[in-house]
This record gives structure tokens, C-alpha cells and sequence, in this order.
């Protein structure tokens, strides 16, 4: 009985490294730049709250953790991501709550989820 505990915690850890080695990998991306308007995705996607009256609601909910995102002109939301550990995209756009942006940056598309990986951010017009 314990011979065949054992060998099948064996065949199973053996199964399970390719696994465990490809758990961390990056996916590739693409550079590119998207104009849009940063919003709280909380608000924006549950009760479609935004604009400049959601402004204050937006940077205080982004402080406390709530993640903002980029709303672009075709209605795709992009979340901003860092391929960092712990290292939260909030700061970036909180100055420009519920405002326009150009962000450029590394775009991925995985699992149904567009994310941007952010290099530069700034003003639209």
C-alpha cells in the first residue's frame, strides 16, 4: 500500500514540474498607444458611473485600492498591469481620474482580459 502511495505521488510530481515551470512565463505583447479615459472600473462597470462629477469618488476609491482602468474610444477596457510583483498601477492614473489619457505601452490580450503594461502616460486633449 505505501509502495503505491508513493509511486503515485512520484508520477504525479513528475507531471506536475512542467506545470510549475511555465506558471510565471510572459505572454508577448504588443507596443502600442491608446487615447482613452481613465475610469474606476468598480463604479464603470457596475452602475456605469463616470465623468468629471465621479472624479473625487474615483481617486478615493482608487486610493484605496479599487483598480482604475482606461476606457478607449471603441468601448474596450484596458487594466493596467506590471509584470513586477506587487507593484500596483494605481498611482500612475490616479492624477487623471476620470479624465482623458494617451498611455502607451505593451499591450496583452489573455483569457478574454485586455491589459496594458504602462510606459508613458499623459494628457489628452
Amino acid at each position: 500500500m505505501l509502495k503505491r502511495i508513493l509511486a503515485t505521488t512520484a508520477v504525479l510530481a513528475c507531471c506536475a514540474l512542467p506545470l510549475a515551470a511555465q506558471g510565471h512565463a510572459m505572454t508577448a505583447g504588443d507596443e502600442m498607444t491608446i487615447t482613452g479615459q481613465v475610469v474606476d472600473l468598480n463604479c464603470n462597470t457596475t452602475n456605469g458611473a463616470s465623468g468629471a462629477g465621479h472624479k473625487a469618488c474615483a481617486q478615493a476609491c482608487a486610493k484605496a485600492g479599487v483598480p482604475l482602468g482606461l476606457l478607449s474610444s471603441d468601448g474596450t477596457i484596458y487594466v493596467p498591469v506590471s509584470s513586477k510583483p506587487g507593484d500596483p498601477q494605481n498611482s500612475k492614473l490616479i492624477p487623471f481620474a476620470e479624465s482623458k489619457v494617451k498611455v502607451t505601452g505593451t499591450h496583452r490580450f489573455v483569457s478574454g482580459l485586455h491589459t496594458i503594461e504602462i510606459k508613458t502616460v499623459s494628457a489628452a486633449s
